[in-house]
C-alpha cells in the first residue's frame, strides 16, 4: 500500500492529498487546505455536512495508511433560503 514518502517534499505531498480530496467522488471538495508536518497532515476550511468531513479522513487513511489526520475542517449547513428581501 502505498505510504508517506519521507524524500516527498511537504509541499508536494500536501498537493497530492488535496488532489486525492478533489478528485474522489465521496468528498470532491475544492476549499479544503492540507498541510503537512512530518507525520502530520492537517485539514482546514469547510464542507457542508459532518458526513463530508468524515470521508475526508476516510480518503485521506486509505490513500496513506497509517497517516495521523488532523481535522479541523468546520461544518456548514445550508438551509432553506429565507424570505426574499423587498426593496423599495
Amino acid at each position: 500500500m502505498p505510504g508517506p514518502d519521507d524524500t516527498e517534499a511537504p509541499q508536494y505531498r500536501a498537493a497530492r492529498l488535496r488532489r486525492a480530496l478533489a478528485e474522489d467522488t465521496r468528498t470532491a471538495e475544492l476549499g479544503v487546505q492540507v498541510t503537512v508536518r512530518g507525520e502530520h497532515v492537517y485539514l482546514s476550511g469547510s464542507v457542508p455536512s459532518r458526513q463530508r468531513k468524515e470521508e475526508l479522513d476516510h480518503v485521506l487513511h486509505e490513500k496513506e495508511p497509517g497517516t495521523r489526520v488532523h481535522n479541523d475542517v468546520r461544518v456548514v449547513e445550508a438551509g432553506e433560503p429565507g424570505e426574499p428581501e423587498v426593496i423599495e
